[in-house]
């Protein structure tokens, strides 16, 4: 398999490719939501797992009646999920949700999901709403609920977040690698003369392998898309905040 007689190429041209294709192969797994959210939905298994604990075995996966139903805030979490709200955001609302779902009725669930003890939680839960000041010892249990809270979401957000990244790069790496395969084969096509001109005899010259390999080094590239766009709107929302401010 003799080296085919492609133009050097200099560092930067090859920067500047691999970047593109590491854009287009990123372009390519963000079309995938178009098709029922795609891969947006992957993570919201593990946002499930921690959220229907909080509502027992009687939680309804119909029942809208209230914006705290198990099935409207399993709704609502996954409509932030798959827009892309801020993490810290996403946590705050699911925390919300929960607290506003609080009454003697559902504290019996939430005290065991969370680890508190259910007879205080539901008279917290009466005061709450009957807009009586907590007692000392009902602040202190009321706050370890709020941080049981905290740290049910935080697992479950940061362990969905890493699923969600490992399956955007594992896509993004295989659209990048066949991207780059085939582009290769088109440019030989196009090329004839010495180039090869079927598609065994592009596998088996050196060069096909060196697109898979551009396609590989291209991969780290396009999950950093997701991030920026995260800061991105990350940096509006301040920037908006001290505008009001």
């Amino acid at each position: 398999m003799s080296p085919l007689p492609f133009p050097a190429a200099t560092v930067t041209n090859i920067i500047t490719a691999l970047a593109g294709l590491g854009t287009a192969s990123f372009g390519l797994v963000d079309a995938t939501k178009a098709a029922g959210g795609g891969v947006s939905r992957i993570g919201l298994g593990d946002i499930k797992q921690v959220l229907l604990p909080l509502y027992g075995p009687s939680a309804s996966k119909t029942d809208r009646t209230t914006p705290f139903t198990y099935a409207s805030v399993l709704e609502n979490l996954r409509a932030n999920w798959m827009n892309g709200t801020n993490l810290g955001d996403q946590k705050a609302i699911a925390k919300t949700l929960i607290k506003l779902h609080l009454t003697a009725a559902t504290a019996p669930e939430l005290a065991a999901a969370t680890g508190v003890d259910p007879v205080e939680l539901a008279a917290i839960a009466n005061s709450i709403n009957q807009a009586i000041t907590l007692t000392p010892q009902q602040a202190d249990i009321f706050g370890r609920f709020d941080l049981a809270l905290t740290s049910v979401f935080d697992q479950a957000y940061q362990r969905a977040d890493q699923r969600y990244r490992n399956v955007a790069k594992l896509l993004a790496g295989l659209f990048s690698i066949v991207i780059a395969f085939l582009a290769g084969y088109l440019y030989c096509l196009k090329q004839g003369g010495e180039y090869p001109s079927t598609l065994a005899a592009y596998v088996q010259n050196s060069f096909c392998w060196i697109c898979v390999l551009a396609g590989g080094l291209a991969t780290p590239i396009a999950p950093v898309a997701k991030d920026l766009t995260s800061a991105i709107a990350a940096g509006t929302n301040v920037v908006q905040k001290f505008t009001k401010s």
